[in-house]
């Protein structure tokens, strides 16, 4: 005998699912109208979902980010498209790993991920996969999301306060240094650096100790754009983020660029 689902059974676990109306009355006859049931048969199949996509490329995506006091948690969620990395089942998901991850750990919160995340797949239909979740502590984090999700930035500093911290950390975001000082950088990365600059210079045609005074300049000025502390604030470019670190009596630690697409 053929159980008939009603409306409202299928505007009830759509309610908690969020999926489709088809999808959702389909589970409920499969599981002869009974809703827990039907709950189950969802999450097999966005479980199945997930498995069939995971070999899709997911480049896209959204940053989540919960900061408060000297604490911080920093979790990435991909997916294939920006309409999908718009989309609420989408934040909803990336927003329920980082409230785990806050409470309870990065650790618990993978295990509980692809709960989650299998069930945004169903409601999506993209692979979305866990990128990274990153835990921060220290006296003063600043913290910084841009509005489309997908560019954020982090500072730890010692000392200052939490509008210094907000400023450089939207610094960050905007300017995208490589290094926090000059001693950062990589022997690697500096002769690598060279190498490329000293082709540019040999092509000039200048003498060569114009040359050699063209070769100091180019890399004291590269290395000045890609370090935190030597590059102008944006908001006053008067000023180095050193200087604006130094008038707010605080000291840069670290920091991290999360970029997404």
């Amino acid at each position: 005998m053929t159980t008939t689902i009603t409306t409202e059974q299928v505007k009830e676990l759509r309610d908690k699912t969020s999926v489709s109306v088809m999808q959702c009355r389909k589970a409920l006859e499969e599981a002869g109208g009974d809703m827990e049931k039907a709950l189950i048969i969802l999450r097999k199949k966005g479980s199945e979902m997930a498995e069939k996509k995971s070999d899709r490329t997911a480049v896209d995506g959204r940053v989540f980010i919960k900061s408060e006091g000297g604490k911080a948690v920093v979790v990435t969620l991909n997916c294939e498209t920006d309409f999908v990395a718009q989309n609420q089942g989408f934040i909803d998901c990336g927003e329920a790993i980082l409230s785990v991850a806050w409470t309870e750990g990065a650790e618990k919160a993978k295990e509980q991920a692809p709960s989650a995340i299998n069930e945004a797949v169903l409601k999506t239909g993209e692979n979305i996969q866990l990128g990274t979740i990153d835990e921060y502590s220290g006296e003063t984090i600043g913290t910084y999301i841009h509005f489309n999700g997908k560019n954020a930035a982090l500072v730890v500093l010692k000392g200052g306060n939490v509008d210094v911290a907000k400023d450089i950390a939207m610094h960050i975001s905007a300017m995208k240094p490589t290094y926090l000082q000059a001693t950062d950088i990589k022997e690697s990365d500096r002769e690598a650096v060279i190498e490329v600059l000293k082709k540019e210079v040999d092509e000039s045609g200048k003498p060569e100790d114009i040359k050699a005074k063209m070769m100091e300049g180019k890399i004291s000025g590269y290395f000045k754009e890609q370090t935190l502390l030597d590059q102008p604030f944006f908001k006053n470019p008067e000023m180095t983020i050193g200087k604006v670190a130094d008038s707010a009596g605080a000291e840069v630690v670290s920091f991290k660029l999360y970029t997404l697409n």
